[in-house]
């Protein structure tokens, strides 16, 4: 994303007159998830500054710190686990848009992890799961069933994470392995998704959501 990023983390750079990450606080709120645990990494303090305690958005927000090195999605989540109440628990990217219901995935996964997979984006056409009866709460494969892109909107039991060590670590593997032995479901999603990971990106997404309309 640079050189936005240069002066601004990704989180906080505007859409539709607020910051990426508020849009989707307030979606998680008129879903029902009001008690939040927010990564901090790169420009945190100003996350952090920006969100407060989150009463401003009916929620509770609580901060887990990487540091002094960013620790990717695996490490950054086994950093969380001692500030989360809940087990299992939702993560969701703070850098996607999406209108997904979060509140369906009450209860779930079964297994160690519920992911929710969407069509494959143009820049992403090859997917990263796939997904098998996709009419049912499916189980997700590396290779068999229809290929689809993780949204980065999952549902995860801290036991995904037990035979990790604290540091900067993907969360991919973990996932690929738990499919492997038959612990990962996921669904299939064709409502509004998007992945704000460049530029030009984010100018479509403004194009669309102008700062006087509502947003998600």
């Amino acid at each position: 994303m640079r050189p936005l990023t240069d002066t601004t983390p990704k989180p906080l750079l505007p859409v539709s007159g607020q910051p990426l990450i508020a849009h989707l606080i307030h979606h998680l709120v008129r879903e029902g998830y009001t008690d939040l645990v927010v990564n901090l990494a790169y420009m945190g303090d100003r996350i952090e500054k920006a969100l407060g305690d989150g009463k401003a958005f009916g929620a509770s927000i609580r901060y887990s710190r990487e540091s002094p090195d960013a620790l990717d999605t695996g490490g950054g989540i086994l950093n969380a686990l001692p500030v989360l109440d809940t087990d299992p628990f939702l993560v969701v990217n703070g850098d996607v848009w999406t209108d997904y219901p979060f509140s369906r995935l009450s209860g779930k996964p079964p297994g160690l992890a519920h992911l929710v997979l969407v069509p494959n984006p143009m820049h992403h056409t090859a997917g990263d799961f796939g997904l098998l009866h996709p009419e049912t709460t499916a189980r997700v494969s590396n290779h068999e069933g229809e290929r689809l892109t993780f949204s980065g909107v999952g549902v995860y039991r801290a036991a995904l994470f037990a035979d990790c060590k604290p540091g900067n670590f993907p969360l991919g593997p973990l996932l690929r392995r738990a499919a492997d032995g038959g612990h990962v479901t996921g669904e299939r999603y064709s409502g509004v998704w998007q992945d704000i990971g460049t530029p030009e990106r984010l100018a479509q997404l403004r194009s669309v959501h102008k700062p006087e309309s509502q947003g998600i």
